[in-house]
């Protein structure tokens, strides 16, 4: 009796991510194609893509890693895995896609394999970091004016060359329509022009997307610093809450319990913000969650200095940090830049992790105006121009569709 023989289908897995400095701002994205059975990295690519959203660059990214898994092998199985809730759910069909220039990018998607071979599952961002990698590394050199490329010692001998990042070298469509790639990848790039303008369209979002993410941004109470307007960042005393500062933490605690709408509490590791989430989760009644990330700027040699102190002794450093986001404090400090990109990391993790609920996030004066400043698609020197009182509430809502709505802002009533 002759026996049956079954074609083996390779199985491969592409993760991808995509990423903005602003949301819009510049962007770019990076995706990985690996092996199923190894784990062994079979292909990259990245690209710088200029001012974009955040869901943009996310799309852009599947897209490019898909069409890299096709030119590896058209018959394969692929599995797809992002920390893009957004993306998942849209590509997996339990989420529509309302914003008509999405709609493009979902269907290039779905037609770069037949219909049933390719699979998608949401990952936390910590199981996406070589895609991150890749993303951070295009907008890296995009803003040095240069463009991403693989290194070729990182190709294996036997795999086809790594897709580069340019916007008309699509392997698979390159492949299949030859000269005639390219203008579809031009078609590709004012496509995704267009979606970054609709996606950034301020407005409610649509009834659809579901409850957001809301972070209500929490000051912590004065400490024996804040009423002398001294520089107190993440590298100086960590001192913690004066009697004021802790009078402060249950006003706010007793406002918040009012309200009834909190559901979980976050805090930055520093001494005050830490003092300050305690006595507000003991009466909601809450576990404190600590995120390192919520830490306030480091100031370098300026902590424990007064604003006229610094001027006096460190005059170019300060302007120059008045002058650029890039520019750190004297003695090793950390840039207002460096900060806004812990802070979205950080923001994009908690979304993440509590879609649809209310969350007290607290923390400090620059984490807070930057979350605000990034919703709000503002330039770094805006910071300077928001004042933020000790123990205030601000709130930002954040839709599924990578809106953000700033609902509410340096609220000192509850102090009154």
């Amino acid at each position: 009796m002759q026996e049956t023989v079954r074609e083996s289908v390779r199985e491969l897995v592409v993760e991808a991510d995509g990423g903005s400095r602003g949301n819009p701002g510049p962007a770019g994205y990076g995706a990985v194609v690996l092996d199923a059975a190894t784990g062994e990295p079979l292909a990259e690519t990245a690209e710088y893509l200029g001012t974009a959203t955040n869901n943009v660059a996310e799309y852009r990214g599947l897209l490019a890693g898909l069409r890299a898994a096709h030119a590896l092998d058209p018959s394969a199985r692929v599995r797809v895995r992002m920390d893009s809730k957004l993306v998942i759910e849209q590509m997996s069909g339990r989420w529509r896609i309302k914003h008509p220039d999405l709609k493009p990018l979902a269907a290039q998607a779905a037609e770069v394999f037949p219909p049933g071979r390719v699979t998608y599952e949401w990952v936390p961002r910590e199981r996406n970091r070589h895609a991150d990698r890749l993303a951070n590394e295009a907008m890296d050199a995009g803003a040095r004016g240069e463009q991403w490329s693989a290194p070729a010692s990182a190709t294996p001998p036997d795999a086809p060359a790594r897709t580069a990042p340019a916007r008309d070298a699509a392997p698979d469509a390159t492949a299949r329509a030859g000269t005639g790639a390219r203008a579809d990848a031009g078609t590709r790039a004012d496509a995704d022009a267009r979606a970054a303008r609709t996606v950034a369209t301020p407005g409610w979002g649509p009834a659809d997307l579901g409850p957001p993410a809301t972070f209500v941004l929490l000051r912590h109470g004065e400490t024996p610093l804040t009423p002398q307007k001294r520089f107190s960042g993440s590298g100086g005393t960590d001192p913690s809450l004066s009697g004021i500062g802790r009078e402060q933490a249950e006003r706010v605690a007793a406002a918040l319990a009012r309200r009834g709408t909190i559901q979980a509490v976050v805090t930055s590791p520093l001494a005050r913000a830490r003092e300050t989430a305690e006595i507000v989760a003991a009466r909601l009644g809450l576990d404190v969650a600590v995120e390192e990330g919520l830490r306030e700027t480091d100031f370098g040699a300026w902590e424990g200095l007064t604003f006229g102190e610094v001027r006096e002794r460190y005059p170019d450093d300060l302007n120059a940090w008045l002058a650029s986001a890039e520019a750190a404090p004297t003695g090793g400090g950390e840039s207002f830049a460096a900060t806004a990109r812990r802070i979205a990391a950080v923001r994009d993790k908690l979304i993440a992790a509590h879609a649809g609920r209310t969350v007290l996030l607290v923390t400090h004066v620059t984490p807070i105006k930057t979350l605000v400043q990034l919703a709000l698609g503002a330039p770094p020197q805006s910071l300077f121009r928001m004042e933020l009182a000790a123990a205030s509430l601000s709130a930002v809502a954040y839709y599924a569709d990578g809106n953000a709505s700033v609902r509410l802002f340096n609220d000192t009533s509850h102090l009154r």
